[in-house]
């Protein structure tokens, strides 16, 4: 299986790297991850609980980090096993650009291999499920990099911020909601 692609990410380069070398962070971000050790700087090792369609299943892995460019990438290689499931091994080159100031730009190759069960699920499935769990990766991700807007700090301080409108179910989502008195009498006019 081969992805590619890129994520635009609101944080400078020298924070989103350290963010890629943080453990704590990584934990955060990875879905399905349980635990999170990190041995060097260039060795990691973690045990993740996926499900890939019927398949479900706790991995262990190891993941080295080579190539090291700080600020600028490294390339990962890693394997891990999920027992009777199967396992999973492979690699990703991962390169950083930055986008102005305050902006990073993370292109990623990956190229990786499974077995056992889950080479039986078919690539459709196998592939459909890796872009899913790159794209829950790349919002968790950017949700601990990148920093809260300087404005609704400023305006939280002031006591100035705006109540932030009433949360609706899905469903009210759907069909626009309750509306307030005073829409209810524009409509009816």
């Amino acid at each position: 299986m081969q992805m590619n692609d890129s994520q635009r990410i609101e944080a400078p380069i020298q924070k989103v790297w350290e963010a890629l070398n943080d453990p704590d962070v990584l934990k955060a971000s990875i879905p399905g991850c349980e635990e999170l050790t990190k041995h060097s700087d260039t060795e990691m090792e973690a045990k993740v609980k996926l499900k890939v369609g019927p398949v479900k299943a706790t991995f262990g892995g190891k993941v080295t980090l080579n190539d090291l460019d700080p600020p600028n990438g490294y390339t990962i290689e890693g394997e891990g096993s999920g027992g009777v499931a199967g396992f999973a091994r492979g690699g990703a080159k991962v390169r950083l650009e930055e986008d102005g100031p305050d902006a990073t730009i993370l292109h990623y190759d990956v190229d990786a291999k499974v077995g056992g069960k889950l080479a039986q699920l078919g690539a459709r499935l196998i592939d459909s499920t890796a872009k899913r769990l790159a794209g829950e990766f790349f919002t968790a991700f950017a949700e601990q990099v990148a920093p809260s807007a300087p404005q609704e700090e400023a305006a939280a301080e002031d006591g100035t911020a705006e109540a932030p409108e009433q949360k609706k179910g899905w469903l009210g989502g759907l069909f626009g909601g309750k509306k307030t008195e005073a829409q209810a009498e524009e409509t009816a006019t």
